[in-house]
């Protein structure tokens, strides 16, 4: 597998996919004053549903998406701080775009934590808007949508 390649993760990707998204969302526990959700999310049975895409070997990059009736929800994006700034999340998201089409969805939806102000100037960039700002619990939340055309 090239570096390029998007694929659906597997039982053995599981132990990549945790250190990941460790190690994307770690520095956040500091700044938001809690364990970013993402991080206590059961991978085992992400994978296991085939909701867990990844890219890089090893996995560098990752996307956990699960289909709706009306859009494609993107509950994770996640790329290893060694390989952030070099085009990985920009192809995921771009992935996930042609995946949700691919399902006959004309959305795909989001939420960021509010105080993950990077995140923030990302997402309009590639067309992302903003739909609502709601707290859930000790997570201040920014939703997003994006329409696809």
């Amino acid at each position: 597998m090239t570096n390029e390649e998007i694929r659906l993760a597997g039982p053995g990707d599981v132990p990549r996919v945790k250190a990941v998204t460790d190690a994307a969302y770690h520095h956040y526990i500091e700044r938001i004053g809690v364990v970013p959700q993402p991080m206590r999310r059961d991978h085992a049975a992400a994978v296991a549903a085939g909701r867990v895409y990844v890219t890089g070997d090893p996995v560098t990059g990752l996307v956990v998406v699960e289909e709706r009736a009306d859009h494609l929800y993107l509950d994770n994006i996640a790329v290893h701080p060694d390989a952030q700034g070099t085009g990985v999340g920009g192809r995921l998201l771009r992935f996930v775009d042609a995946h949700a089409r691919a399902l006959g969805l004309p959305e795909v939806r989001l939420y960021t934590n509010a105080m993950m102000w990077e995140n923030q100037k990302i997402y309009p960039k590639y067309g992302y808007e903003v739909v609502e700002r709601r707290v859930d619990g000790p997570y201040d939340r920014i939703h997003y949508r994006k329409r696809l055309g």
